[in-house]
């Protein structure tokens, strides 16, 4: 069996998913909104170290078709150690059909065009990517390392390989003072992406708003709840998706949301508006309910 370095995160629709630790913490890990891997030292996991903890698995190799490389940033290693390890997974568990991991921008500017599809052809086939923002002067506060373009330019490049796209926005990031123009850029780039899968959390303050705030290249004024479901409004009145499947429904939001664009924008747009219109009957997550 597999001892993990704990913690352990992953996306909530990997839940039946087998995990395979191939690197401990996130390459970057400067991000002013994220703790997850605060507690971790970054480092690529020895081959070894990965095979035996895939070949642990395999007595239960007829059981698993969805393996989920973690931690932050898989995509990282590179292209002839991520195309070992899915050889190895390949032989290892026959009914298997896709492997997914987190990434970074960077990450996929490392690869060539060949490279990423080979690995999509190995089983590659979908990359979890925190896109927080399409505004540039946003992406620089918060300290993420890339802007509008090198976004823009990796993640095409990575579907035009033949892997799916699973991408977030973060509602309230950059507060009232860049609420405007994060929702009206994050649109944009999501446009000209077209992931197939897209998805919003609202930012959360694990250690407290002043530790953030602390952070935050900028002046920080935090979006109270209607205010957040206002800038969602705007984010989702300039999106213009071909095929999309959205989810606002992670433990962050308020405003639960759940639909497919186009055909169900100007419902989930009805749904905001029910809410800016009568704030005082809307059907909103409460405080209590809400987490990471």
């Amino acid at each position: 069996m597999i001892n993990y370095h704990e913690p352990l995160f992953r996306p909530p629709s990997e839940a039946h998913s087998l995990i395979i630790q191939v690197t401990l913490g996130c390459a970057w890990n400067k991000c002013a909104f994220c703790e997850m891997y605060s507690s971790k030292q970054f480092q690529a996991r020895k081959e070894e170290d990965i095979f035996a903890d895939i070949q642990s698995m395999s007595p239960y190799s007829n059981h698993y078709r969805k393996v989920f490389l973690a931690d932050g940033n898989a995509m990282v290693l590179s292209f002839d150690k991520l195309s070992r390890i899915l050889d190895q997974l390949n032989t290892t568990f026959p009914r298997l059909t896709r492997v997914s991991a987190y990434a970074i921008p960077k990450d996929i500017e490392a690869k060539t065009d060949k490279e990423l599809q080979i690995l999509a052809e190995k089983g590659l086939k979908l990359l979890y990517v925190g896109i927080e923002s399409g505004d540039d002067e946003l992406l620089k506060a918060i300290d993420k390392g890339e802007n509008f373009e090198s976004t823009c330019h990796a993640l095409q490049r990575a579907r035009k390989a033949g892997i799916k796209l699973s991408v977030m926005i973060l509602n309230g990031l950059g507060g009232k003072t860049f609420s405007q123009q994060h929702a009206l850029n994050s649109a944009k780039l999501i446009n000209k992406i077209q992931p197939e899968f897209l998805s919003t959390l609202v930012l959360s303050y694990p250690y407290g708003e002043d530790h953030f705030m602390k952070k935050f290249k900028g002046d920080f004024i935090p979006l109270n709840t209607i205010e957040l479901i206002a800038e969602m409004k705007v984010f989702i009145e300039n999106l213009e998706l071909s095929q999309s499947i959205f989810r606002s429904d992670h433990a962050s939001n308020y405003l639960i949301l759940r639909g497919n664009f186009p055909r169900d924008k100007q419902e989930m747009l009805n749904r905001i508006n029910s809410v800016l219109d009568d704030p005082a009957n809307a059907q909103l997550r409460p405080e209590w309910m809400r987490g990471l």
